[in-house]
């Protein structure tokens, strides 16, 4: 938004560094541009900082994983993730959490929890941030973004503020029951930038009323996940999976939504690790039926629904080759064909946002606007399910706060 100011506002404030948005993002980089002796004042809508933080991770905060690549994001710029997560490692985060005085917890797949509620890392964070000077101001609904001769003028409110630098990190349209929305690309777009559409991401998949798994809601269990027409790729997630009345949930399904395009069938292992074609051929095993073998390794509900009916209450032995297959197929790579996703409401996160080629990498500065900058989430940047979009903002932002006005100006 780059109309001028409404006549008779006065000016509440003025820095070296406005940053719109207290969420993760937003806070780690005021604290790292107030590190510096930046004067920084930090602005939301919200009555505190860090809404979306307190309630991450099931209100523990999956705030970072042991292990963090590039290729643990989707990103229309392959490699843009890389100087900003080699400069702010799970180490250094860790640092701060001990630090900070913060239990944590390593739980499967590297995932890392804090032991405590997520609100304690939300205060220390914040407390942090006024330590070093920077003014957090709340209650501060963004009207109106322009340039000016010093740089950047914000209505906020009924009250404008000035920097010399801006930095958006108001995040994206995902949980708008917490306060997600798009108010963030469409001031990024009124300052000369191009969105990526955007989509939800890490959302449950929904099946098609005709599918027989939308019958087995409430069962979950361990099971793989697969994009086939990308298999060159290595899409593939081995994670719970859940079964809701409208389609599959849980991490397995969460982690493949990133990366699913319209119109793009999944395959379902429900046996993942095993060789369903050596159990039904094993010595034995011709005496029972699929079906009481099945009955054994997978929830009963669930072997009826996969296993092809003409040859469920056979004997083994009685099966050909051909039949035999036909169930490992069923079963170890069922194909079913999502209609979508379950949307914003139920996303973790958004795919799309501030198209990547036109920020730069090591500091996320804008390469069409001077001294704006863009992090976090608002970003065309999104990170696998297990920490690594919370990841995602602190490292970004410590970039940003890093890179800001690389001179201070007084």
């Amino acid at each position: 938004m780059t109309r001028g100011p409404q006549a008779g506002l006065q000016v509440a404030g003025t820095a070296d560094v406005l940053i719109l948005g207290a969420g993760a993002s937003g806070l780690i980089c005021a604290r790292e541009a107030a590190a510096r002796g930046l004067r920084v004042i930090l602005l939301d809508r919200a009555a505190a900082p860090g809404r979306k933080l307190a309630v991450s991770g099931g209100g523990r905060s999956n705030f970072s994983n042991r292990e963090v690549t590039p290729r643990d994001y989707c990103c229309g710029q392959p490699d843009f993730c890389g100087p900003a997560l080699a400069g702010f490692t799970p180490a250094d985060m860790l640092t701060l959490i001990r630090a900070w005085g913060l239990p944590f917890e390593e739980r499967e797949h590297g995932q890392l929890f804090l032991r405590v509620p997520a609100q304690r890392l939300v205060e220390a964070l914040s407390r942090d941030c006024r330590q070093r000077g920077c003014r957090i101001v709340c209650k501060a609904p963004i009207h109106a973004v322009w340039r000016s001769d010093q740089g950047f003028r914000v209505q906020a409110g009924n009250a404008l503020w000035q920097g010399k630098a801006l930095v958006l990190a108001l995040g994206s349209p995902a949980w708008p029951q917490i306060g997600g929305s798009g108010q963030g690309y469409r001031l990024a777009q009124s300052l000369g930038h191009t969105i990526i559409p955007p989509r939800p991401a890490l959302a449950p998949l929904l099946l098609p009323p005709s599918e027989p798994l939308r019958n087995l809601a409430g069962i979950s269990l361990p099971a793989q996940i697969s994009l086939p027409a990308r298999a060159d790729e290595g899409r593939f997630w081995r994670d719970d999976l859940l079964f809701t009345h409208e389609g599959l949930s849980g991490p397995a399904a969460l982690k493949a939504s990133l990366f699913l395009q319209r119109n793009e069938p999944v395959q379902l292992d429900f046996l993942p690790g095993q060789n369903l074609s050596t159990l039904l051929d094993a010595p034995g095993a011709g005496r029972q039926t699929p079906r009481a073998l099945l009955s054994r390794l997978l929830p009963q509900r669930l072997a009826d629904a996969v296993l092809p009916a003409h040859s469920a209450r056979r004997k083994i032995a009685e099966l050909s080759r051909a039949a035999r297959r036909e169930i490992q197929i069923h079963v170890q790579a069922r194909t079913v064909l999502p209609t979508g996703t379950a949307g914003f409401k139920k996303a973790e996160v958004c795919a799309g946002g501030v198209d990547t080629r036109e920020i730069n990498p090591h500091g996320m500065a804008s390469l069409r606007c001077a001294h704006l900058h863009s992090i976090g989430e608002l970003l065309d940047v999104t990170g696998q399910l297990g920490g690594y979009n919370l990841h995602w903002a602190w490292a970004s932002g410590v970039a940003a706060g890093r890179a800001v006005l690389p001179e201070r100006c007084g």
